[in-house]
């Protein structure tokens, strides 16, 4: 089981690149976003129940899949309501299960992130679409983000396509093509 766990600033294109990641290897896409989403139907985002209940979906389905030798594509915004070692305790998860977690760090300029933020694609998932909200909120992601573990590779998807950096992070993982 492989865990492709992409990570990134709000705009850097996790999703872009997962679906392309995911036409080219089979792999499960499982956006946060639909665990986001689900939760904060009914819990306020940030309060005590959203968090506890996302995060222990987010394991649940993780762990299921390293168990059931599944392997997927897993995107991730690094944020202040999110525990600092969730990261970790998801790649501890994987091992144990004797699967292998490949972090992958999505980057993108702070202008290249401005202009994408106000894209009405990103409404369809509820995504963050306040540039104003962003800067204020931006050096808590900074915060986040720098406390990620050390990715196997880094990609500018300011620079790139999505179907450049599914190859490349295809290239470097143990994605083969086979789905699981």
């Amino acid at each position: 089981m492989e865990l492709i766990f992409l990570y990134g600033q709000v705009a850097s294109g996790k999703l872009t690149v997962a679906r392309a990641l995911a036409a080219r290897t089979g792999y499960a896409l499982f956006h946060n976003h639909l665990i986001v989403d689900a939760v904060g139907a009914v819990f306020p985002f940030g309060s005590d129940e959203f968090v506890r209940l996302r995060e222990a979906f987010w394991l649940e389905v993780l762990e299921t899949a390293a168990r059931s030798g599944w392997s997927l594509i897993f995107t991730f915004a690094p944020e202040p309501t999110v525990s600092l070692d969730f990261p970790v305790r998801v790649a501890k998860i994987v091992a144990a299960a004797g699967g292998h977690t490949t972090f992958v760090a999505l980057d993108v300029s702070e202008e290249e992130q401005e202009r994408r933020l106000v894209h009405a694609d990103r409404a369809r998932y509820g995504k963050l679409q306040s540039v104003e909200l962003l800067r204020q909120l931006r050096p808590d992601f900074d915060r986040c983000t720098g406390a990620m573990p050390p990715p196997s590779v880094t990609i500018d998807t300011g620079t790139v396509s999505a179907d450049e950096a599914a190859a490349h992070i295809q290239a470097i993982s143990r994605a083969v093509g086979d789905g699981g």
